[in-house]
């Protein structure tokens, strides 16, 4: 049962967060154009008409540029109608062919005063509108099953992506090291996300104690098997591109920095369930010793690391599904595949979170005893 205090502690916190959530959402990255956001428009549009003549077929690339006829459905130019081109370089990755009825985002550029259209293209499928349905119907069920929880729980995620996007991301980019940016920032998220949703009191200390313990263990054990790896850290796509504009970064670091971030996510989780666990158990038995009380922790840690383990290779197997059916159709050598970069980058990060979890499980129950056991 929480005290007045307690509900006051946590009211205070959510509140301090939420306010540095709002802050972080105007707060400025330092990487804006403003000459890009006043000469280019980007809004929804309708495809009306496609003309294909421009195109070219080579075995199973298409090349070419796509003249199209689109309505503009939003800001300034809404309801007028443009031709517009829609370039395809060969990369099937990137590249799309529309047809007409197709809802795609219009890259509207202007001339300086901003009344003049010079050029449009049709940069991508419009997602946006199934992108927020989405959003609202995850509210929707959080709040529906979690109540007050999951108001918590949403301003835990808006502050979490915000401060990726509003800090640590610059904090790339402008050249800050790597690994203790995002060590600092994996240990912040932790602390901001257990506090809000598990509440500032013994159990929560416990999580975040847990949590924090399995992350730094993990970036160790990350950093370390980076080394022996010698994985480049251009094995994640667009790391190129920002070679190519001009910014000198560890991409290396980078990489090794993502992979026990990737990784704390369940860390949390574990830290979480192990604490609520130790907690229920010191509920019902306030008298056990710190040593019974460790055993119990350590018996409960045993089936939650099976279990989590299994979930990160679930959680990262889909990201090489491709890779491994492509290496498997061309008959490619086990040895051949597990020593290439992209698959052992996947290993790293599935092996190095693993390792984490086995060490977080016991590190949270120790921790736990330690603060709910009696000295006997």
């Amino acid at each position: 049962m929480l005290t007045t205090t307690n509900k006051r502690r946590n009211l205070v916190f959510i509140a301090v967060i939420s306010a540095i959530t709002l802050v972080l959402a105007f707060l400025p990255t330092g990487f804006d154009n403003p000459s890009l956001v006043d000469n280019t428009l980007y809004e929804k549009a309708e495809v009306l008409s496609t003309d294909d003549a421009a195109l070219t077929t080579i075995s199973v690339v298409t090349l070419g540029n796509q003249k199209l006829r689109i309505k503009v459905l939003s800001g300034k130019f809404d309801g007028q109608e443009f031709d517009a081109d829609n370039i395809l370089n060969g990369q099937k990755n990137i590249d799309k062919i529309f047809k007409p009825g197709d809802r795609v985002l219009a890259v509207i550029n202007t001339d300086p005063t901003g009344e003049k259209v010079i050029g449009i293209r049709a940069s991508e499928y419009y997602r946006s509108g199934i992108e927020i349905f989405l959003v609202a119907v995850f509210v929707v069920a959080l709040l529906a099953f979690a109540g007050i929880t999951g108001i918590k729980a949403i301003i835990s995620f808006i502050f979490t992506a915000l401060a990726f996007w509003k800090i640590l991301l610059p904090m790339y980019l402008n050249g800050v090291s790597p690994i203790p940016a995002a060590l600092l920032m994996a240990f912040l998220s932790s602390a901001v996300i257990i506090f809000l949703v598990v509440g500032i009191d013994r159990k929560g200390v416990t999580a975040v104690l847990g949590a924090t313990s399995g992350i730094a263990f993990t970036a160790v054990v990350s950093f370390v098997s980076g080394h022996w790896f010698k994985i480049p850290g251009t094995v994640q796509d667009y790391s190129e591109a920002l070679i190519y504009s001009g910014f000198n970064l560890n991409l290396s670091e980078i990489f090794l920095s993502a992979v026990f971030i990737s990784a704390a996510g369940a860390l949390m989780d574990v830290a979480t369930d192990i604490a609520a666990s130790i907690d229920e158990i010191h509920s019902r038995r306030p008298d056990l010793p710190r040593r019974e009380l460790m055993i119990s922790g350590f018996k409960i840690a045993r089936p939650v690391i099976g279990s989590a383990t299994t979930t990160l290779l679930f959680a990262y197997s889909g990201g090489f599904m491709f890779a491994f059916m492509a290496f498997m159709a061309k008959g490619v050598p086990f040895v051949s595949i597990f020593n290439s970069n992209f698959i052992s980058a996947e290993i790293l990060h599935t092996m190095v979170g693993s390792l984490g979890l086995v060490l977080a499980a016991p590190l949270t129950a120790i921790i736990g005893a330690m603060i709910y056991g009696k000295k006997k």
